[in-house]
């Protein structure tokens, strides 16, 4: 089964926000400018500190999974204002999301935009050329344990806990977070595995082109009682997107409801460029059809300024990106993200998916992010649950 790509609109979605009732508006919120700088400060000690222990390498700090340093975050972050996890809490509008400004993300030694993932991770592990990268990597992990259980994929990005999103040569048409010239659809972040992030944590460190992350909520979509119906059944797989690569075939499909939750709070698991459409029948994709026009009609656009997130309740929030020109010159849009799990309950069903072998990331499982307990981090698997 080959993935399947798909283009919606290609224009600018307008943002409607400011003319819809504060409940239908992405939430606004501010950290305290006393808990950014006691994440600041934290950031830096965890930084200086673990890079001072013996046996560190350059590997460690690039993939963020040392014991050692997990135990550090996890001993501070749990020391951190309790104005830190106020602010980093789930959205709780309809529109299922949040920006965050005041966050502790800026920096005057940021240097310039990677080329691709791979050359971002390598900077966070040298110490002379990437100190304002992994202090970057700490704050975020410092950030996302304030939420929940920040974790990463095996088959992404190296297994890192924090992802970095730029635009990379040879991507540009791509589904994917590294693409730049071609819309990224409205998607659900992994919604392909049943392990999938709760929350999303998006950080902004360079966006000069404005370049608008889109957002659209299932809870304010109208769909009629057949087309929730139909929705609501379990009928087309959505199959992993490229960047955990191809080597999924041997993998049964496995067929997946689109819309769950009751009538009043209703989730979303949808992936149009990820689904293969062409298999349903003709009710079926009307159905999905006029989900996706309820989306385009019901989207806000956060344009984030660096240092400001963006927290995504990824089981109500489809979210993608407008298209832009990337120059390659070290002034780039250039962002962080955090998968965060938070103590929330799924479908039992979902437990039976095979998650096409993708594997979890997961050090801070286990843990009470208050007490020290004891580490049980692991990568993974889905038969695991």
């Amino acid at each position: 089964m080959n993935h399947v790509l798909c283009e919606r609109n290609p224009h600018h979605p307008v943002d409607t926000a400011p003319h819809r009732p504060p409940d239908e508006q992405i939430e606004r919120r501010t950290l305290p400018a006393a808990a950014a700088h006691a994440v600041r400060t934290a950031a830096t000690e965890i930084a200086v500190t673990f890079r001072a222990m013996s046996g560190v390498s350059e590997q460690a700090c690039r993939t963020l999974t040392d014991p050692r340093l997990i135990d550090l975050v996890d001993a501070r972050a749990a020391a951190l204002p309790e104005s830190v996890r106020e602010s980093l809490r789930p959205p709780a509008t309809r529109a299922g999301a949040a920006v965050l400004t005041g966050s502790p993300l800026l920096t005057d030694d940021l240097g310039p935009t990677p080329r691709d993932w791979r050359e971002a991770a390598a900077w966070s592990g040298d110490p002379d050329r990437g100190r304002a990268s992994f202090q970057l990597d700490v704050t975020m992990l410092l950030l996302g344990r304030s939420a929940g259980e920040p974790f990463g994929w095996g088959g992404q990005q190296g297994g890192r806990l924090v992802n970095n999103i730029l635009p990379s040569p040879g991507h540009e048409h791509e589904q994917s977070g590294a693409s730049s010239t071609t819309l990224l659809c409205p998607h659900t972040e992994d919604a392909f595995h049943p392990r999938r992030a709760h929350l999303l944590i998006l950080g902004c460190l360079r966006n000069p082109d404005r370049v608008g992350t889109t957002v659209s909520s299932v809870r304010q979509v109208r769909l009629s009682p057949a087309q929730r119906h139909r929705l609501g059944r379990p009928r087309l797989p959505i199959l992993p997107d490229v960047s955990y690569g191809t080597d999924f075939h041997s993998f049964p499909a496995v067929p997946i409801a689109t819309v769950g939750g009751d009538q009043a709070r209703p989730t979303l698991r949808y992936d149009p460029a990820y689904t293969p459409l062409d298999d349903a029948d003709d009710e079926f994709r009307s159905a999905y059809d006029h989900l996706g026009a309820e989306l385009e009609r019901v989207c806000h656009t956060a344009v984030l300024d660096p240092g400001e997130l963006l927290l995504v309740d990824n089981d109500v929030v489809v979210h993608g990106r407008v298209p832009f020109t990337p120059r390659y010159d070290g002034t780039d849009r250039w962002l962080k993200r955090v998968n965060v799990r938070l103590a929330r309950d799924r479908p039992a069903a979902e437990s039976a998916e095979n998650g096409y072998g993708q594997h979890t990331v997961t050090p801070f499982d286990g843990r009470t992010g208050t007490r020290g307990a004891e580490v049980h981090g692991r990568t993974e698997a889905v038969d695991d649950q």
